[in-house]
């Protein structure tokens, strides 16, 4: 108990700045370490040949879904444990941890039964050409099989970044990714199993992750794991949704837009959908920085408004907005530069250099406010409003996105593919600074 009241001391008393970075710390590194092997994955992958690095770019939008469960149970659960933590009430929380990671198991089995039985339909579904076709259903096939351990996994990850112990988080999540990356290549190539190896390579690490992060639950000030703490109240399923439902929106949309982005590619050739592949795995690595600060302020953000201290909360917001969107914006300003370069390391092909080269380039001009949009998104998720985060997690992928990947192509032909996520980002921001204001208003 003693660690659950250091934590709250410090998260509730400490500077904001060395709170927040101190929290932000070890979630930058597990999602920097997971996004690098996303980006190695595509490097080995794309030593195969065009088609195998296009189908990962396909099977990404799956693993998107599989994620959009885990953060939904994850966040849920998560959010109100620190509020919970925050007024002190530490019965609740524990009860609300276990409870979130029983859903979370069961939701990756259901994935897992689903996914196996619509293999071809799926992905086909999902964008797959002819000659892409072979290569998705080996690389998903494996994939699928590893859908429980990553829900269990992320749910234990977020419950515990929550709860203020981020560095225990980091570890389970790291090992993993780290084992993952030493065996793909070792898989791919000197076994000689190409796709299917990098498939495997990915299910064992997801394994050794879940098994780790379970182990890192019994460390002291952890909330603990239990059978008996299952509890099917609609007490506990509410909070989920309410807590959860803008991580499904976020992640879910992603993957949405993922499929539509391969589809829209998909008249333009193999090469347009692995340009389009390369430049969504960097521009998730940058946000997944992002994301990675974001999560550090959360446990911040959820403490101290479980304690009521609203003008901790605000500063808070603030300092992460500074600090993301200058780390964004020197990111944008280096990628322009060197874009063309980035392209060419991860496929020497000039058709998918000459593709990636522009949508890098697109990409990277509204890629400074993306700080904006995901710490807006996750500030308005951990206070509960609800309807709010719901709308902002939407606005990036989702309620504009999709209706301009449908419409820009028409007039713009893969111009339109490739400048799309730019002109969404610019209508994100112009509801984002609205709802925000409303917000800080009611916290008065």
């Amino acid at each position: 108990m003693k660690r659950s009241e250091d934590n709250y001391t410090f998260l509730t008393q400490g500077p904001i700045h060395r709170v927040i970075g101190t929290m932000a710390g070890p979630t930058i590194i597990s999602m920097m370490v997971t996004s690098l092997y996303n980006i190695a994955d595509t490097f080995y992958v794309g030593l195969i040949n065009t088609q195998a690095t296009a189908a990962v770019g396909i099977v990404f939008s799956v693993m998107f879904i599989i994620q959009a469960v885990s953060f939904f149970f994850g966040n849920g659960s998560g959010n109100y444990i620190s509020r919970e933590l925050g007024a002190q009430r530490h019965a609740n929380a524990e009860k609300m941890a276990s409870t979130g990671f029983f859903y979370a198991i069961m939701g990756g089995f259901v994935i897992l039964i689903v996914g196996e039985s619509l293999l071809t339909r799926i992905s086909l579904l999902l964008g797959s050409t002819p000659t892409i076709l072979p290569y998705t259903e080996r690389y998903l096939g494996v994939i699928l099989l590893g859908a429980p351990f990553v829900t269990g996994s992320l749910t234990m990850n977020n419950q515990m970044r929550f709860q203020g112990n981020a560095s225990y988080a980091m570890w389970g999540i790291v090992s993993g990714t780290i084992l993952n990356v030493i065996l793909a290549p070792i898989l791919i190539f000197v076994f000689h199993l190409g796709i299917t190896g990098a498939g495997i390579s990915t299910v064992i690490g997801q394994a050794t992750s879940f098994f780790i992060l379970y182990q890192m639950t019994k460390k002291g000030g952890s909330l603990r794991l239990h059978f008996r703490n299952i509890s099917f109240s609609n007490v506990y399923i509410k909070e989920i949704l309410a807590g959860g439902t803008p991580s499904l929106s976020r992640q879910g949309l992603s993957s949405l837009a993922t499929i539509m982005l391969n589809v829209g590619a998909g008249p333009y050739g193999d090469a347009a959908i692995a340009g389009m592949t390369i430049v969504n795995r960097l521009t998730m690595f940058l946000m997944a920085m992002v994301i990675g600060f974001g999560q550090g302020f959360q446990p911040f953000c959820g403490f101290n408004y479980g304690a009521h201290l609203y003008d901790r909360v605000k500063s808070g917001y603030w300092f992460s907005i500074k600090v993301t969107t200058a780390f964004l914006l020197v990111c944008s300003i280096t990628g322009w530069i060197f874009s063309g370069g980035i392209i060419g390391i991860f496929r020497h092909d000039p058709a998918v250099i000459a593709v990636g080269t522009v949508a890098l380039r697109w990409q990277l001009c509204t890629l400074p406010f993306g700080g904006l949009l995901m710490i807006s998104n996750m500030f308005t998720q951990t206070v509960r409003k609800t309807m709010r985060a719901n709308i902002l997690a939407a606005s990036r992928s989702g309620l504009f996105f999709i209706p301009l990947i449908i419409i820009l192509p028409r007039y713009f032909g893969l111009l339109g593919v490739e400048m799309c996520q730019a002109i969404s980002d610019l209508c994100a921001v112009s509801i984002t600074i609205p709802i925000m204001f409303t917000v800080f208003r009611e916290m008065k």
